[in-house]
Formats: structure tokens, sequence, C-alpha cells
């Protein structure tokens, strides 16, 4: 067994061994964004993959080894707890009402109108038609005086960016 997986005497965990070898559909040794993609069952788009993967690949190399995908495979763990504990209603999705619940334990009391944009945003799929551009346009827009400053606050901001498409 390779150093690379930071196991050489043993396989702490031989499930998740077998789930990681599932995963190195090449064999490497290592899983790659795109090997982490496909086996990731809920249509991750390529921009989150990549946020995991710089997230975990402690090592910088691109890819992630054994131990960085048991530092993985736990956060994905622990997320997925977070979503059971406020999908109430056991639906497989949360709701306006437990997504309102959830940002209020996390410390956000946002609006209802904040709260209707969050969910008109990511009710449905990801959009290929947001970009950086559209962001300063719109925050542009708010820039009255044209002196390249504004002053607004967090809703203020925030109803910017969700409404921008």
């Amino acid at each position: 067994m390779s150093l690379r997986y930071g196991t050489p005497n043993a396989i702490p965990d031989p499930q998740l061994w077998q789930w990681f070898s599932a995963v190195d559909t090449d064999r490497s040794g290592a899983i790659s964004v795109t090997e982490l993609q496909a086996a990731l069952v809920n249509g991750f788009d390529l921009d989150t993959v990549k946020m995991l993967m710089s997230i975990f690949d402690t090592d910088r190399s691109g890819t992630i080894g054994f131990n960085e995908f048991s530092g993985l495979w736990k956060y994905i763990q622990d997320w997925q707890n977070v979503f059971r504990h406020f999908d109430r209603d056991r639906s497989g999705s949360i709701d306006g009402a437990e997504l309102s619940e959830a940002l209020r334990s996390f410390g956000y009391n946002l609006s209802p109108a904040l709260l209707s944009l969050l969910e008109q945003k990511y009710a449905s799929g990801p959009s290929d038609r947001y970009g950086p551009h559209l962001a300063s346009r719109s925050i542009a827009s708010v820039d009255t005086d044209r002196d390249g400053w504004v002053q607004m606050n967090y809703e203020q901001f925030m109803k910017i960016v969700l409404s921008a498409p």
C-alpha cells in the first residue's frame, strides 16, 4: 500500500477504504476532480466539486488521497446531519420555513423578502447566466452619483446579489 494513503500499516476504516477505492476509478491511489464529481450522486456542479477539492487537498497535489478523502467524507456527513436536522418534514428538501429556521439558528435573521429571493434563486438548478459583470452592473445602479462608491446594508447587498440572474 502506498504512503500516499497515509496508512502504511493498517486501514482505519475498511468501509471508508472501500468507498475511496470505488471513487478512485483509475486506480491511481488518489481521487481527481472528475472522479469526485462522478461519485457525488446529488449532481454537484464542477465549481462546487473544485471548491471541495481545494478545501481537502491539503498537500496541494490537485487530487485527494485516502486521509484527505476521510476528511471530506466527515465534512459531507456532518452537513448531511445538519440538513436532516432542519428537514423537519423529512421531505428530502428544505422549504422556506425550514430554511428560515436554519438560518436563524446560524445567526442570520433575514427578512421574509430576502428569504423569498433565496428560495427563488436556489430552488432551481444553478444558472450559467450569472457572472461578476452582472453583479457589478447591479451594484453600479446603486451608485447614483457615479463616484465608484456605494453604501448599503447587508440586506440591500444580498437583495442585489440574489436578484441578479
